[in-house]
């Protein structure tokens, strides 16, 4: 059995890898413009996964621009 570590970020750590305030990563997910974060035990919390293709795909979108 193989298992697969996860790595997740808080809003606090989303919020600084785009430089913004954490009240703006909430609006962005009440937006719908950002990926919701999973709930783990009471926190909530994105997998760094789904932030890495949320970008990739943004990125994608603006050199097809």
């Amino acid at each position: 059995m193989t298992t697969v570590a996860r790595t997740y970020l808080t809003v606090c750590a989303v919020a600084a890898r785009y430089g913004c305030h954490p009240s703006s990563v909430w609006r962005w997910v009440a937006d719908g413009t950002y990926p919701k974060p999973v709930k783990i035990g009471g926190m909530r919390r994105w997998m760094e996964a789904e932030v890495e293709a949320h970008d990739a795909k943004a990125e994608a979108q603006r050199e097809a621009a």
